[in-house]
């Protein structure tokens, strides 16, 4: 099984409704984003997927995140929790079908704070 992962980031404010604690009032965070996509074959070039078409699709979707609140996109019903972003970019990204062998999605909060959707 080949994998390949790329990064990129947003920043954006959120506050989490049915939360009990400080994390329920407004507050930001600098996510950080990997996506990994994987693959039994290689095709042109000896890849699985050419970096540069992995980092457009991501940052096309991170584009609706950046610099927003994410308590305003319906989607997250109140609750923008890394699970649920994770999970958002992962479906952005295969809603663009641009066929790429998408894998996870991982969201950070913070550099220790990590949250991953992968459909099994």
């Amino acid at each position: 099984m080949f994998k390949v992962r790329i990064e990129g980031s947003f920043a954006a404010a959120h506050r989490l409704v049915h939360y009990n604690g400080k994390c329920e009032r407004l507050h930001g965070h600098n996510y950080k984003v990997r996506v990994w996509a994987e693959g039994e074959t290689l095709g042109e070039g000896g890849m699985l997927v050419d970096f540069g078409l992995l980092k457009k699709a991501l940052n096309e979707v991170l584009l609706s995140l950046d610099h927003s609140d994410l308590n305003e996109i319906a989607v997250f019903a109140d609750d923008p929790s890394a699970e649920r972003i994770a999970k958002y970019i992962f479906d952005g990204i295969k809603g663009l079908d641009k066929g790429l062998p998408i894998a996870a999605v991982d969201v950070f909060e913070t550099d220790t704070s990590m949250a991953r959707y992968r459909p099994d």
